[in-house]
């Protein structure tokens, strides 16, 4: 049974992916209509990817049962694509830097290793995510969409690439044939 103060992050965690995944769902349909369809297509990408993150720590809780408020963090509103792109890297830096190493720390100190390697998993990715939100808004803010030919995400860990599909995944070492093309 998972100790209850990591069970508490994984449930956060939980949370936050699980709202990243609606909020991306709804910024990428804000992007389409502004004229940014790689952008939108980049939106739900990541989103695919956030889902997977919450499915991840979801499974890491398969022996708790009940009921439990969840405090997680999450941004509202819906405004332009830009403001949205602005909003969405704030949001994977702050579990870049402040979130998931908190959470691992703790997951650490109480050997929860299913816990450990949930957040290790979403950290990475996030990290990607948050240059790819980083490209996307340099492009907006020149009033153009971005470049974006091929995108492809790991079913398994969430990693996220624009590049060549590698043989393995650089995250969960997940073969190639794990990755879903978007």
């Amino acid at each position: 049974m998972i100790n209850s103060m990591t069970a508490s992050k994984v449930r956060s965690a939980y949370g936050g992916e699980s709202q990243a995944y609606m909020r991306y769902k709804a910024w990428g349909k804000k992007a389409e209509h502004e004229g940014y369809p790689n952008v939108a297509r980049l939106f739900y990408g990541i989103a695919f990817a956030e889902e997977i993150h919450a499915k991840n720590h979801f499974k890491v809780l398969k022996d708790v049962s009940g009921d439990f408020q969840v405090a997680s963090t999450a941004g509202f509103g819906l405004k332009d694509t830009l403001t949205n792109l602005e909003r969405a890297k704030a949001g994977e830096d702050y579990e870049i830097y402040e979130m998931y190493p908190a959470y691992r720390k703790i997951a650490e100190m109480q050997n929860e290793n299913e816990a450990l390697q949930t957040f290790d998993w979403a950290l990475a990715a996030e990290k990607n995510h948050s240059c790819l939100f980083q490209r996307a808004m340099e492009a907006v803010s020149q009033g153009y969409d971005m470049q974006l030919e091929q995108m492809h995400i790991c079913k398994v860990c969430g990693h996220t690439t624009t590049e060549v599909l590698p043989a393995h995944c650089p995250i969960c070492q997940a073969d190639k044939k794990e990755y879903k093309r978007l």
